[in-house]
């Protein structure tokens, strides 16, 4: 196979260097098979060997590649959907599991980087969602409120507070959870496989999975060049997910998420913008998020073209955006434009199935995916040993394609257009 490099991204000419995961050449008989070397497949590949399950995980370009390393480098807790909602979907019990586990998932992540002495820029400076709309900060008020009488770590602001917060004075009201955080994404994809083949697992690069079937009581996995024979399989492909599953690649929607990166801002204007260094995303139709990193770089961003891009130029709207929020950045090189495919499900929770005996699949983390994907690796990993008697935190669930998806590319762009004009509009 064409090895693909990686997207033209910050991270790419930063991240640390990559761990050695060559093509898999020689045909394996492993306890469990993880299909997708993102954080998802990465973490659960750690947790299994930690308990001295054999772990083979086959990527199919480079651990990293996709989403996991070219992603906004947000640690953001909780779920796309309310405390309160999340029980009056799926219970009381299951519910409260779900809202303990995904708020939990940062102080998770951030743990994991200490115990392995992960170099990923790694902090825990807090995690804004911000409104500049009246309707969206009465949401916004309501989640925190929910949060606060869960004991969590969380606080309303107000303008004033957002102001000296954020040296811009768009936002009305925003919830900080001290709980979040940032990272480099590509460093710590790659620390993750470090770590994970240092406690046993394999992590092989340049590997796709051709095909996937029953062999017996085992599961055949054919590769350009060997076979693998697994006890168990994990489906991590996400935004990549294709067709080795029937039906899976039509429950998800894979959305591009753009970022344009500036060249190291001075210490004062940096100073000017997030002096205490959270990340901050907005609620809005269409999400805009960003950090200044530890080199001084706003990095911004945001939906973008349903395509791949190469420089800042293609998604200029977010550099114009960037000096509406702050008029001292224009001038300011923008030096890096990139995105990759994220995924998305119908009703933005992530996805767990079970569609087979010893299949486990685990995809859509509807863009919060550094901190869930990484604790679910743990979960996952849980349920993989344990069988069905292991519960986990999230439900498991069956595989429900999307109506008209052989229309999303369209659909997507259309809603992406008409969340701008809303956006801009106040409604």
């Amino acid at each position: 196979m064409t090895r693909l490099p990686l997207p033209p991204s910050l991270y790419a000419d930063t991240a640390v260097a990559p761990a050695a995961t060559p093509p898999l050449d020689t045909d394996k008989n492993v306890s469990v098979a993880i299909i997708g070397g993102g954080y998802t497949g990465l973490s659960t590949a750690l947790h299994l060997a930690e308990q001295g399950v054999e772990a083979l995980v086959l990527e199919a370009q480079e651990p990293g590649w996709g989403a996991s390393g070219n992603n906004g480098g947000h640690t953001n807790p909780g779920l796309k959907h309310d405390p309160d909602q999340i029980e009056a979907d799926f219970g009381a019990e299951l519910g409260r599991r779900m809202i303990d586990f995904a708020y939990g998932t940062t102080d998770f992540t951030h743990n994991l980087i200490r115990r392995y002495q992960i170099p990923c820029e790694a902090r825990q400076n807090g995690t804004l969602r911000a409104a500049y709309h009246e309707a969206s900060a009465a949401a916004i008020e309501k989640t925190a409120q929910q949060c606060i009488r869960r004991g969590m770590p969380v606080s309303y602001l107000n303008r004033d507070q957002l102001r000296q917060m954020t040296g811009t004075d768009r936002y009305i009201g925003a919830m900080l959870d001290t709980r979040g955080g940032d990272l480099h994404p590509l460093s710590y994809a790659r620390g993750l496989a470090r770590a994970a083949i240092s406690a046993g697992a394999k992590v092989h690069g340049e590997t796709p999975a051709l095909s996937l079937r029953r062999d017996g009581n085992r599961w055949r996995i054919e590769t350009p060049r060997a076979v693998v024979h697994a006890d168990k399989v994990l489906l991590a492909t996400n935004g990549f997910t294709g067709d080795l599953w029937p039906a899976l690649r039509r429950t998800i929607v894979p959305v591009f998420s753009s970022i344009a990166a500036t060249a190291p801002l001075s210490d004062a204007v940096a100073r000017s913008i997030m002096p205490t260094r959270p990340v901050l995303y907005e609620s809005g139709h269409i999400t805009v998020y960003y950090r200044i990193d530890q080199n001084n770089r706003l990095l911004m961003g945001g939906r973008g073209p349903m395509r791949w891009i190469k420089s800042p130029d293609d998604v200029a709207y977010l550099i114009r955006y960037a000096e509406r929020l702050w008029p001292q950045l224009k001038g300011v090189a923008w030096t890096h434009g990139w995105n990759s495919r994220l995924a998305i499900t119908s009703d933005h929770y992530p996805h767990v199935h079970e569609p087979a005996d010893s299949v486990l699949i685990s995809l859509g983390c509807n863009g919060r995916g550094v901190a869930l994907a990484t604790a679910m690796g743990a979960q996952l990993a849980r349920r993989l040993i344990g069988g069905a008697k292991a519960e986990i935190d999230m439900p498991i669930t069956g595989i429900k394609p999307i109506p008209m998806h052989a229309f999303w590319p369209v659909g997507v762009t259309t809603a992406v257009i008409a969340g701008r004009v809303r956006d801009r509009l106040g409604i």
